[in-house]
């Protein structure tokens, strides 16, 4: 007889909150620790305390929101993907213009939730993105513009850079080293990338750089 051999269970997603309402946030907190495969590793209420706290952390999931005091949620996106750009980071906001959300979407952000989603739904999004996918809620998606005239994806102002920087022949060391920030993130904005414009090598980067203009100024000639 063949013994069964038990799979341990995945680990539960690993979830922060920031967000300056504490009504918001205890709710949104007290949904999600129903899950079992959920973990709330922080509860904040700021940008600055969000982006200091994220490293020691290393939440899974981050669900962001957009106006806070001292810093945004878009910069506070920002500047937690530099540090740890495999982050998969959720907006949770009340504003549901296609400019909120197109930009949202444009510095890094996985995902857009409206704050009167029904409470599955915030579980639903998170599923999604930890899936690898883009999450709209039903709300958002309405209100979007297609993001780019094929429906790809659009790429980060720090992806755009990445890719200019690879456009023009330079190694991964040599992009970490222009733009101060380490290899392994340089190679996960490639990777991430190439997904995005559904390229797979570096020749097709630089043609694809070059056909949208954004090798001209460069000095780079071909």
């Amino acid at each position: 007889m063949t013994q069964e051999i038990a799979v341990p269970p995945a680990p539960p997603t690993r979830v922060m909150i920031v967000d300056d309402h504490p009504m918001v946030a205890e709710g949104v907190q007290a949904i999600l620790e129903s899950f079992d495969d959920i973990e709330v590793v922080a509860t904040l209420s700021d940008g600055p305390t969000a982006v200091a706290a994220v490293t020691g952390l290393t939440p899974d999931v981050i669900l962001m929101d957009l106006n806070m005091p001292g810093l945004t949620g878009l910069s506070a996106t920002e500047m937690i993907l530099e540090k740890l750009p495999e982050t998969r980071i959720l907006i949770l906001s009340m504003h549901d213009s296609p400019e909120y959300i197109s930009t949202a979407l444009s510095h890094g952000a996985r995902g857009y939730i409206l704050k009167d989603v029904p409470t599955e739904k915030i579980k639903e999004a998170i599923d999604g993105v930890m899936a690898g996918q883009r999450y709209l809620c039903t709300g958002a998606e309405a209100r979007l513009d297609p993001a780019t005239p094929d429906g790809r994806e659009p790429l980060t102002s720090r992806e755009q850079t990445v890719l200019l920087q690879l456009a023009q022949g330079k190694l991964n060391k040599e992009v970490a080293g222009a733009l101060e920030i380490s290899v392994r993130t340089v190679e996960t904005h490639r990777k991430n990338i190439k997904r995005k414009l559904g390229i797979s090598s570096t020749a097709g980067l630089t043609r694809y750089a070059m056909e949208h203009g954004m090798l001209q100024g460069t000095g780079r000639h071909f």
